[in-house]
């Protein structure tokens, strides 16, 4: 029975009298090997299939096993020696030379050197592994009083692992924590990938049961691992030493929130330690946005808890005046109202109108009229005020927290932000409380919150906030959006560990790498400050040189644009030196109103953008909504799973009225200046082929062809479309690339569901095969998602096909900059790489290597 294997693994043969229980042996040992293969073959059992052992057959065994690097051979009973030794005499003594005859047992000491061989052990090292196998039990059971056995594993000398750097050494040691919260603990299975990995890196992992007070082993033995015996509900310290031990310590702690893939969801796998520990949760720390910070450690006040009389009791004066009560209502829906909208135009002035829609969906709640009239009727009933409206918002958020969709689940957090600010406007004795919640005065340093309010990160001060790390949370949520919006340096999914940090810890935090260190040494803080220094310098140049064109160091010429959602957006992508606006966001021009723009109102709209950037080109997107995004005037049925529903171009053809108004609208800017139409969620040749003919009608109806210096393309966003690049090549001018939308469908993982922000990676390689796929496509290829403002990520795109980035207009000038530092041959290199890695944490140390 033989493997797939790679060349230079050992080889090993397995001897056993028994056919079956050999065959049964190696199947149980590949399952260890998680996607790697080692040349394994067995000789087991007659050549009539009966039970027996054969000298030639386990010569000829060791002759396919041996691909030039050693043969281990396993046995099950004494005769099966006596044949294998004999074997020995049949082959040619060059590979003779190369073979071992282990007398570890045959079951476990197969798993065990499987791993090592798959891991690129040595012979010696792959047989001092099986030899040493039974130690786990041994640890777990104990030998009979005077037994033999075999010597005390857990004493053995280190064989197979990342060599013992004898002390902490120049690079330092780190240290990490992860609870075991997978049934049966670090058995062979989760060990095996655990030893997988850790082989990957040149640094010395070592773990220590901090449950049970163990011994520390090391983690590059699958047996000293095994014989840790740690079990469900114990927590294991991991340290890492040596020239890699940042990354390695990263991928256990990220590997033992998945239980070591025995877990079926994420799980927090992090603490913090002593100084200098990293703390890591589920996939996390996530970067969110690039900056680096050290400063003290500080939280979100708490709420004060509410005067008597308005916990939903009537307090010592009787029952309450609803009259009074529902004025009282009426008046704190005002006052929040007039919050939201210095919010939303705070955040429009400082981040754009794009991440200011979310305040619309707020505006709306605070005067939805069920919501309303839940809190009336219970006032009528003789509740207070806040009792009432208290428990109005708790129904409607339990009511969207039960809905199938993970999207429509997320809108309670709406629900819940506007019910805070309500309340906190009924509480008397917070009248005076920051808008929207929002502590911004009341701490400087590295914020630390389980999560924030899109209000609380819109009112953030960049002046007194370094930092900001969450528990929870992702890098696309609304509060990521706007903190990254705000230039703070943000980390998310970091677990609930941080929020056990004393105030006035020293935090040092990277959030473009997703470094967090808590308490840091003076070395590791010198570090992050000398980083903050070069980036503030960095950025410097950037601003300098921002209206200058983005070339590569070998002279490729990179379009770096701005995604817009208003005329205000306009003029800042103007002023930061955007080379074009490479995506328009139209929905904003049909928010908020009680019927569509008509075609007039919208053309207005769309020649003031373009006179906003003279001389630059706009690429008008249009209307993207429908599912999750409805609008008030255009009622859609309710979908179990609005993101796969009708959305997109797919609404638009389902209202042709609505869509040829607002393409007659781009036809008439387009005569006199230079405009583009894109169509989002095309999926397949035949839309795009009735979107090209709907652009010609509404030509007709402006009294003639097209403009001839229009181009048409379309939004990648789906998987297949991604896929199919090459067939719309022909009928577009450009492709943009929605790596938002194009990484939750290729992922499976709602963008905006904290539960599963871990998997919604862009990073991971099968997105980023997919952006490759469409870079392939002969036509110019642009990014306008939020992966196209990582400047780390700046190479890997252009390496992956892409031409064309388009970012937040604050982000122009940084990642301009960025494609200077590039050379277009090693970023094809780099891609090539990325495409290979198993995961986006293998990704993010080809980005930082």
């Amino acid at each position: 029975m033989t493997a797939d294997v790679a060349a230079d693994a050992v080889g090993i043969v397995v001897v056993s009298h028994s056919r079956a229980l050999a065959r049964a042996a190696i199947a149980l040992a590949q399952e260890m090997l998680h996607g790697r293969a080692v040349r394994i073959e067995e000789a087991a059992g007659l050549e009539d299939g009966a039970i027996g052992t054969d000298a030639v057959r386990v010569a000829d065994a060791i002759v396919r096993a041996d691909g030039g690097r050693g043969v281990v051979v396993l046995m099950d009973l004494g005769s099966a020696v006596l044949s294998a030794e004999l074997a020995l005499d049949l082959v040619d003594p060059a590979v003779r030379e190369r073979v071992i005859l282990c007398p570890g047992p045959l079951v476990e000491g197969l798993c065990v050197a499987t791993v090592a061989a798959g891991t690129g052990a040595d012979r010696d090292g792959v047989a001092h592994e099986a030899l040493r196998s039974l130690g786990a039990k041994e640890g777990q059971l104990a030998a009979p009083a005077g037994s033999a056995g075999t010597p005390d594993s857990t004493r053995a000398p280190d064989s197979g692992g990342a060599p013992d750097s004898g002390g902490a050494g120049e690079h330092g040691r780190l240290t990490g924590r992860f609870e075991v919260t997978w049934p049966h603990g670090m058995h062979a299975r989760p060990a095996a990938v655990l030893v997988q990995a850790v082989r990957e890196f040149d640094a010395h992992v070592r773990l220590r049961d901090l449950t049970v007070a163990s011994g520390a082993v090391p983690a590059g033995s699958l047996s000293r691992v095994a014989a840790l015996g740690a079990v469900e509900g114990h927590t294991v310290e991991v340290t890492a030493e040596g020239p890699q031990a940042r990354e390695a310590l990263a991928r256990v702690l990220q590997l033992a929130a998945t239980g070591f893939g025995d877990l079926r969801a994420p799980a927090t796998a992090g603490a913090q330690g002593p100084a200098g520990a990293v703390t890591a949760a589920s996939a996390g720390p996530l970067p969110a946005a690039p900056g680096v910070a050290v400063g003290p450690a500080w939280f979100l006040p708490r709420q004060p808890e509410a005067p008597p009389g308005e916990d939903g009791g009537e307090g010592d004066e009787g029952a309450p005046d609803p009259g009074t009560e529902w004025g009282r209502l009426l008046g704190a829906l005002a006052d929040a109202g007039k919050e939201v909208r210095r919010t939303r135009d705070r955040t429009a002035r400082v981040a754009g109108e794009t991440e200011a829609l979310i305040f619309d969906a707020h505006l709306a709640l605070l005067d939805d009229p069920e919501l309303l009239e839940a809190a009336h009727a219970a006032i009528r009933g003789g509740r207070s005020a806040q009792a009432a409206w208290a428990a109005a918002v708790a129904a409607a958020e339990s009511a969207l927290g039960r809905l199938a969709d993970d999207h429509l689940r997320a809108r309670a957090a709406d629900v819940r932000a506007v019910g805070d600010l309500v309340d906190r406007r009924l509480r008397t004795a917070s009248a005076a409380a920051t808008p929207g919640g929002t502590p911004a005065a009341a701490g400087h340093g590295v914020l630390i919150a389980a999560d924030l309010t899109p209000a609380q990160a819109a009112t953030l001060d960049p002046q007194r906030v370094r930092a900001v790390v969450l528990a929870a949370g992702s890098p696309t949520a609304h509060s990521a959006v706007l903190t990254r919006a705000l230039g703070i340096p943000i980390v998310v999914a970091a677990g609930p560990a941080v929020l056990t940090v004393a105030p006035g810890t020293p935090v040092a935090v990277d959030g473009g790498s997703g470094e967090l260190v808590v308490d840091p040494s003076a070395t590791v803080r010198a570090e992050f400050e000398e980083r903050a220094r070069e980036l503030a310098r960095r950025r410097e140049r950037a601003r300098t040189q921002s209206a200058a064109p983005a070339v590569t160091r070998d002279g490729l010429v990179i379009h770096v644009g701005a995604n817009l959602a208003s005329v205000e957006d306009a003029r800042a992508a103007a002023a930061a030196g955007a080379d074009l606006a490479g995506l328009v966001r139209t929905e904003f021009v049909f928010l908020g109103r009680s019927r569509p723009p008509d075609v007039d109102e919208q053309a207005a709209v769309y020649q003031a953008m373009a006179l906003a950037m003279p001389g630059r080109r706009i690429v008008v997107r249009t209307l993207d909504v429908g599912g999750d995004k409805p609008l008030d005037y255009l009622p859609a049925p309710t979908e179990a799973n609005p993101f796969l529903g009708v959305r997109g171009i797919r609404l638009s053809f389902t209202r042709p009225q609505l869509l040829a108004e607002q393409l007659r609208a781009v036809v008439r800017v387009a005569h006199d200046l230079p405009v583009d139409v894109m169509f989002p969620m095309v999926t397949t040749v035949d839309e795009l082929l009735a979107a090209r003919r709907a652009v010609d009608v509404a030509a007709r109806a402006e009294g003639g062809a097209a403009p001839p210096g229009m181009r048409v393309g379309i939004m990648v966003e789906i998987p297949a479309t991604a896929l199919k690049a090459k067939a719309f090549a022909p009928h577009v001018d450009f492709l943009s690339i929605g790596t938002n939308d194009l990484t939750q469908y290729a992922l499976a993982a709602e963008r905006g569901n904290d539960a599963v922000a871990a998997l919604a990676d862009p990073l991971d390689p099968g997105v980023l095969a997919l952006v490759a796929a469409t870079g392939a496509a002969r036509t110019t290829v642009a990014v306008c998602g939020e992966l196209a403002a990582d400047e780390r990520v700046t190479g890997l795109l252009l390496g992956l096909g892409v031409r064309e980035l388009s970012v937040v207009p604050a982000a122009v000038g940084q990642v301009k900059q960025a494609v200077r530092q590039v050379d277009s041959r090693q970023a094809a290199a780099l891609a090539s790489a990325a495409l290979a890695a198993p995961d986006a944490a293998a990704v993010r140390a080809l980005l930082t290597a």
